[in-house]
C-alpha cells in the first residue's frame, strides 16, 4: 500500500502545483470577470487531475482509463456550462449591488451638499433682517424714505425665505414619495399664458421681453406640479436673460406627445455644466448669496424640481445651447 502512495505522492503534488500555477496565471490574465473565472476555477483543475491520471497510468490507455477520461469529460461538461450561468448572475448581482452603492452614495452626498448651500443661503438674508430690523427699532435711520427703504428690504429678502423654504418643502415631497400625481387633460397653453401675463410685468420692469406663441396644446399632467415646473421655467428664463433681450416660449405636438419649450437670452451655458444644470444646489458662476430682487436667484433647487416633476408625470427634460442663450424642452403625453 506504501510503494504505491509513494509512487502517486509526487504527481499528486506536483498537480497541485501546476494547477496553483495555472489558475493564478489565467485568472490574473482575465481581470475581474466573474463567469469566465468561475469557469476556469472548475476547468483548470479538472484538466490537470485527468492529465495526472493518465500520467500516473503510465500513459497505458486501458478501458479503465478510458472510462476515467470519459467521466472527468462529462463532469466537466455539466460543470462549466453551470459555472458561467452562476457566474454571469454573480457579475449581475455585484453590478446592480454596486450601482445601489453609488447612488446612495450620491445621494448622501447631495444631501450633505444641500444642506450647505441652504444653511449658507438661509443665514445671508436672515442676518440681512436681522440688522435692519434693529437698526429700524434703534432709530438708526428715521428718515421716511430710508424706513420704506429698509421696508421694502426686509419684504423682498422675507420673499426670497419664503421661496426657498417652499422649495424645500416641493423636494422634500418628491424624495419621500408623497406627491400625489393625479393626472389628467391639461390645456397647457392656457396655463402657460396664464403664467406668462402674471409674470409679464416684471419681466417687463426689468428690460426682459415675453415672446409666447403656442397652438391648442393639451397634456396629461398633474395641475398643481405641472404649473410649477412651467413657472420655474419661465422665472428662470426671465431671471437669466440680458436686458433688451426676450423669453420666448414655443410649442407643439403629434398624437401621443406634446412638447414645451422656453428660451431665454442668458448667453448660453459652458458646456462642461450643461449636465449639471439640474443636479441640486447647481447656479453656474452666480454668487452664492446674490442680492435679493424680484426674481433673485433661490438656492438653485428650480430645476432640480422641475426635473423631478416633469419626470414622475411621465416626460421628459432636456437643455441645449442656441445663439444667444439656451433652451429648455419639456416633453410629456398627449392629452
Amino acid at each position: 500500500m506504501s510503494e504505491p502512495l509513494l509512487h502517486i505522492a509526487p504527481w499528486a503534488v506536483l498537480t497541485c502545483v501546476v494547477t496553483i500555477v495555472l489558475l493564478w496565471l489565467v485568472l490574473r490574465r482575465l481581470g475581474t470577470r466573474p463567469s469566465t473565472s468561475l469557469a476556469v476555477v472548475v476547468s483548470v483543475p479538472l484538466v490537470v487531475a485527468l492529465l495526472f491520471v493518465v500520467a500516473i497510468s503510465g500513459f497505458m490507455f486501458t478501458e479503465q482509463l478510458g472510462w476515467t477520461v470519459a467521466t472527468c469529460l462529462l463532469v466537466g461538461v455539466m460543470l462549466v456550462p453551470g459555472s458561467v450561468i452562476l457566474g454571469q448572475q454573480f457579475t449581475r448581482r455585484a453590478l446592480a449591488l454596486e450601482a445601489r452603492r453609488a447612488q446612495e452614495r450620491a445621494g448622501e452626498a447631495a444631501r450633505r451638499d444641500l444642506i450647505a448651500w441652504i444653511s449658507h443661503d438661509l443665514r445671508t438674508p436672515l442676518a440681512g433682517i436681522k440688522a435692519m430690523a434693529e437698526a429700524l427699532e434703534d432709530q438708526v435711520v428715521d428718515e421716511p424714505d430710508d424706513v420704506r427703504g429698509y421696508g421694502a428690504r426686509i419684504g423682498r429678502e422675507a420673499s426670497r425665505l419664503g421661496s426657498m423654504v417652499e422649495d424645500l418643502f416641493e423636494l422634500s415631497r418628491i424624495s419621500s414619495g408623497a406627491v400625489d400625481l393625479r393626472l389628467e387633460p391639461i390645456g397647457l397653453d392656457m396655463l402657460v399664458g396664464e403664467l406668462a401675463n402674471g409674470l409679464r410685468p416684471i419681466a417687463s420692469s426689468m428690460g426682459v421681453g415675453m415672446d409666447v406663441e403656442l397652438p391648442a396644446l393639451t397634456a396629461t399632467g398633474a395641475g398643481r406640479e405641472l404649473e410649477r415646473v412651467v413657472a420655474n421655467l419661465l422665472v428662470n428664463a426671465v431671471r437669466h436673460t440680458r436686458p433688451g433681450a426676450s423669453v420666448q416660449v414655443r410649442g407643439g405636438g403629434e398624437a401621443s406627445r406634446v412638447w414645451l419649450s422656453v428660451a431665454d437670452g442668458c448667453g448660453g451655458i459652458p458646456e462642461g455644466d450643461l449636465g449639471q444644470v439640474f443636479d441640486l444646489g447647481f447656479r453656474g458662476t452666480a454668487a452664492r448669496s446674490p442680492e435679493a430682487s424680484e426674481l433673485s436667484p433661490g438656492a438653485g433647487l428650480g430645476l432640480a424640481i422641475v426635473k423631478d416633476l416633469v419626470e414622475a408625470q411621465g416626460g421628459e427634460v432636456a437643455v441645449r445651447n442656441i445663439a444667444g442663450g439656451c433652451r429648455f424642452t419639456v416633453t410629456l403625453p398627449a392629452g
